[in-house]
């Protein structure tokens, strides 16, 4: 239905709105409405794959599970490459970041086909055992829904932001039957701003997903009731948060190394078929790496890790000691990075917070089984596993609330609070140290869109170098004469001119104050060039150069404009601070708005 359509159905609604309801309470109302929608969207999701996943595995017997295992993820692939290339047009956009970029550069408008797209393709991608989660599309989906909504409804561009958080939040919510969790979520990695103003808003949209969920037995993929924590144990949660964040810094560069390996790869169906092929292999011979991989983290918290060596090649071996278990649960620790880059970078769709769950479930497993194979100290392997969550999502994620609040959630109270706070606070800030940015802003910053940065920052990063250029400058060419150059004195509405040569590289800038003595001296008119009379730039401006920087290099340099050249240093323009700062205060108004 077209949009004018839309607006033309919905005035008399509208009309009403204005004269009987409050903003606040209106607002309040749309993100009711949009944790509704977005729940829904999470249930039909993971109910779906579910199901279906179960159908593809009835009816292969056991024995030979593995290998048909093996051969779904290249069909899951293959299909969502289909459906992005076909409907819609080779664009999908996976992951959290661009929604993060929507926010911060587009004014919270995420595109119609984000409705619908991160559903279809993460169904088909995790269906057939692409192994990655749901959290990221499902998120995605949820702020898609509280953009469009906004639009509809004609709400402001402020609040269009935040109901864009708040689908976010209530896809999470949904998902994990944890409202806390989905709030916090937003706030540090969607939204990227605390605000008190925004809080009643996120809290209700959650908590209206939450009951969504639940009215329709869905969303929560694992329960475990935790008991108290010993305080002799402390030095190990500390050793664990150590763990989790070597093990967040391992995902986050191997995540971008493989997406940077599979970017610069020729072909697409080549890269479904050495993808699909890849993944297929890992999951042969790792058969946890199948999926999302929740059923693992349930049987670890069920105390049945024995479990993970059924259907794998280690399966033949009679003795299967605890030692080859540990192996097993190490490996599917390490490639579960790998497998999912390979399932998104070769075409599929998916995120990485599920994928940070698994692993770190496995490395809490791990450290807590070696520590009591040791004999040193006996612990409970349950509270390391749900810890060791908790510390890889917070380390990959940059988002130790998230952490903390989520496990205290799913755990059924919050027995491990204290524990969860050494893991998730300890593991943030050594995963940060080396890696300053997450697994969903680290590519967003290299392309100079800053994020959990402060609101100025938010504001210029809004803004384009290229759509602030000044391109009235009247140029110069190197051997004009003095005479030419007074003459295109006369005609300019500018005091500062570039020189350029035939090829329009610069050499240089003539200003009309450092040449106003030249241009008594009519002796030389014609022997004196622009080349002898022009000097440096105090500095240049790239193209992809972020506004930040260039403002702060124009105060140290006290310059009020610089020239833009592009890669082959040819003269573009010049970016002035006058236009900068009056953009930047039209920003400002609109985000008031």
């Amino acid at each position: 239905m077209p949009k004018n359509t839309i607006h033309r159905l919905l005035r008399p609604l509208l009309l009403w709105r204005a004269r009987h309801l409050s903003d606040r309470v209106y607002l309040i109302l749309v993100s009711m409405l949009v944790g509704v929608l977005a729940g829904l969207a999470a249930v039909v999701l993971k109910t779906l794959v579910h199901d279906s996943q179960k159908g593809l595995s009835s009816w292969v017997p056991m024995e030979y599970r593995v290998f048909t295992n093996s051969l779904y993820p290249i069909i899951g692939i293959a299909l969502t490459v289909l459906f992005t290339r076909y409907f819609l047009g080779g664009n999908l956009g996976r992951g959290i970041g661009p929604i993060i970029y929507n926010i911060a550069r587009q004014g919270s408008v995420v595109p119609r086909s984000k409705l619908y797209s991160q559903l279809v393709s993460s169904f088909l991608t995790v269906t057939f055992g692409g192994s990655a989660g749901l959290e990221a599309p499902i998120s995605v989906t949820g702020s898609a829904v509280g953009s469009n909504v906004s639009r509809i409804l004609r709400i402001g561009r402020r609040e269009r932001r935040l109901l864009t958080g708040c689908g976010a939040a209530a896809g999470v919510a949904a998902i994990f039957n944890s409202p806390i969790a989905g709030v916090l979520f937003a706030v540090e990695v969607i939204l990227s701003e605390l605000s008190a103003a925004y809080f009643v808003p996120l809290l209700i949209s959650s908590a209206t997903a939450t009951v969504v969920s639940k009215a329709l037995y869905a969303g929560q993929p694992f329960v475990l009731i935790t008991t108290s924590w010993p305080v002799d144990a402390v030095p190990l949660y500390l050793m664990l948060a150590v763990f989790t964040a070597l093990l967040s810094v391992y995902m986050i560069r191997v995540y971008f190394w493989a997406d940077t390996y599979f970017e610069q790869l020729p072909g697409t169906f080549r890269k479904v078929l050495l993808g699909g092929l890849a993944l297929g292999g890992l999951v042969f011979l790792f058969p946890p790496l199948y999926g999302e991989g929740y059923n693992i983290v349930q049987l670890l918290l069920g105390g049945h890790a024995e479990q993970l060596v059924d259907g794998s090649l280690f399966d033949v071996f009679d003795d299967q000691s605890a030692w080859l278990v540990l192996l097993v649960a190490a490996g599917s620790m390490l490639l579960k990075v790998v497998a999912t880059t390979i399932t998104i970078g070769s075409g599929g769709n998916g995120g990485m917070f599920g994928s940070s769950l698994f692993a770190g479930a496995l490395c809490g497993f791990v450290f807590a089984r070696l520590i009591n194979l040791s004999g040193l100290y006996p612990i409970s392997e349950v509270h390391f596993i749900v810890l060791g969550m908790a510390g890889t999502l917070a380390g990959v994620v940059h988002a130790p609330l998230t952490g903390i609040f989520l496990i205290a959630e799913i755990t059924g109270g919050y027995a491990l609070f204290v524990p969860l706070m050494v893991v998730t606070s300890g593991s943030y800030l050594i995963t940060r140290y080396f890696e300053p940015y997450s697994v969903y802003t680290r590519k967003l910053v290299q392309k100079g869109v800053y994020v959990n940065q402060d609101r100025d920052r938010g504001l210029l990063a809004q803004l384009d170098v290229r759509s602030l250029l000044q391109t009235d400058f009247l140029p110069v060419h190197p051997e004009d004469t003095l005479g030419e150059l007074v003459t295109t004195f006369r005609h300019a509405s500018r005091n500062l001119f570039p020189v350029v040569d035939a090829a329009g590289h610069l050499h240089g800038i003539i200003s009309l104050d450092t040449v106003r003595d030249a241009l008594f001296d009519d002796e030389h008119y014609n022997t004196t060039r622009v080349r002898d009379l022009m000097h440096e730039p105090p500095a240049i401006v790239r193209p992809d150069d972020t506004l930040l920087d260039t403002l702060r290099c124009m105060e140290q340099l006290g310059s009020w404009a610089l020239p833009v050249l592009d890669l082959d240093d040819r003269y573009l323009g010049f970016l002035l601070k006058s236009t900068i700062l009056a953009n930047y205060r039209r920003q400002l108004i609109k985000e008031s708005e």
